[in-house]
């Protein structure tokens, strides 16, 4: 695979990791190192990549940054009980454009995910996620995302693309291959509500804040059913980050937010994860400290995935039918790891987008809801979507 456009990692890094125990996670890590170039990705499941890039960020003044106190900061922690193998693939730096940038990202997510390799991706901006989408145009008909974001990030899509603004890209921008896109911990009073109706419109998902922060599970079945997960650091309180990062008094604190990351880790449909919005300052190792442990939470989270049986046959699940409205809607139970999952019936006079019936992650609490006469809003939006 040819990964020309990637830098090594810095000799200062490189050092700082010989210092380190030889059980610390940087000494088992396979490093795209000056002196030895890139590594050897045979057994490689999970894929580090730095983006340098934050020209669209609305708030962009000319200056640079690097990633060298995340990578130390993940290097010094101690893996679990993994098997996962890692590499660490360096930087992509600024281009001339950003279209050249962009360019850079999407190519290297193209190769890597065919491979089974996971990218995780590092960055400034985070359009990023628009390339990284792009990049699935030959991989996959239809793509899921889940942002995690105290703001949608629809803007202006007849305006160039910028970081508040590049999912009204990804919507409107051939081809079109968006499915679903969900928003985990959106704060009202961040976007307006144009907005918000809109998200409603378009049959997108979207979690408040305080209800996530109450119960935490009600985002794995989002996080199941993605493709994409991107992660805005401005989604964490301020307290929980460096004094540059803060963005809002109220956000993810560091628990709920590695909670995230390890559920996004745990899902099978996750191919790329990334974070993003990362502003790094000379006396802050409170932010990179923090984004060292989302990357430990995924990576455990990827280590433990467990891909359920074949609900084809009878034995891997239980089967469980309710009545809502005169609606039929069957309900899976894997035997297996005790995941649900309910039916998106496929209704032939349609010319819907699945063509067949499909499995949607769901919750228990979503089945019992069915049992109360409740259609579960996730069911509802995906078999909306599915009839336009």
């Amino acid at each position: 695979m040819n990964f020309s456009f990637l830098t090594p990692v810095p000799d200062s890094v490189l050092a700082h990791n010989e210092l380190l125990s030889t059980q610390a996670l940087g000494r088992k890590i396979r490093i795209h190192s000056d002196q030895s170039g890139i590594p050897d990705l045979e057994g490689i499941q999970i894929a580090i990549i730095g983006v340098l890039e934050n020209r669209n960020d609305i708030n962009y003044i000319g200056e640079d940054f690097n990633l060298n106190e995340i990578r130390k900061s993940l290097y010094a922690l101690f893996p679990g009980n993994w098997h996962t193998s890692i590499a660490d693939l360096g930087d992509i730096h600024k281009g001339e454009s950003i279209e050249d940038t962009y360019y850079a990202i999407k190519t290297a997510v193209a190769l890597l995910i065919p491979k089974g390799i996971i990218p995780i991706v590092i960055g400034g901006s985070q359009d990023i996620t628009y390339p990284i989408y792009r990049a699935y145009d030959a991989l996959m008909p239809m793509v899921n995302i889940a942002n995690v974001d105290s703001k949608f990030d629809l803007g202006d899509s007849t305006k160039p693309i910028k970081n508040t603004s590049f999912v009204g890209k990804i919507i409107l921008d051939e081809p079109y291959n968006l499915f679903n896109y969900a928003t985990i911990g959106y704060q009202t009073y961040f976007n307006s509500q144009e907005e918000i109706d809109l998200m409603d419109k378009l049959y997108f998902e979207s979690y408040r804040l305080g209800a996530v922060s109450n119960d935490i599970t009600l985002v794995e079945p989002a996080l199941r059913d993605a493709n994409i997960v991107s992660v805005d650091l401005g989604s964490v309180k301020g307290s929980e980050v460096g004094s540059r990062q803060q963005v809002s008094p109220n956000g993810f604190d560091g628990k709920e937010i590695c909670a995230i990351s390890r559920y996004a880790g745990i899902s099978n449909k996750v191919t790329t994860f990334g974070i993003f919005e990362y502003k790094p300052s000379s006396v802050d190792d409170l932010t990179s400290g923090l984004i060292a442990q989302m990357l430990w939470y995924f990576i455990e989270g990827v280590n433990y995935r467990v891909k359920d049986d074949d609900f084809s046959l009878e034995h891997n699940y239980q089967k469980f039918i309710t009545l809502v409205d005169h609606q039929e809607l069957i309900f899976y139970k894997s035997m297996k790891t005790g995941r649900w999952w309910i039916e998106i019936p496929f209704l032939e006079e349609i010319n819907n987008k699945l063509k067949r019936h499909t499995l949607l992650p769901c919750t228990h609490q979503d089945y019992q809801d069915a049992c109360n006469n409740n259609v579960p809003e996730r069911w509802y939006k995906a078999f909306q979507k599915n009839c336009v």
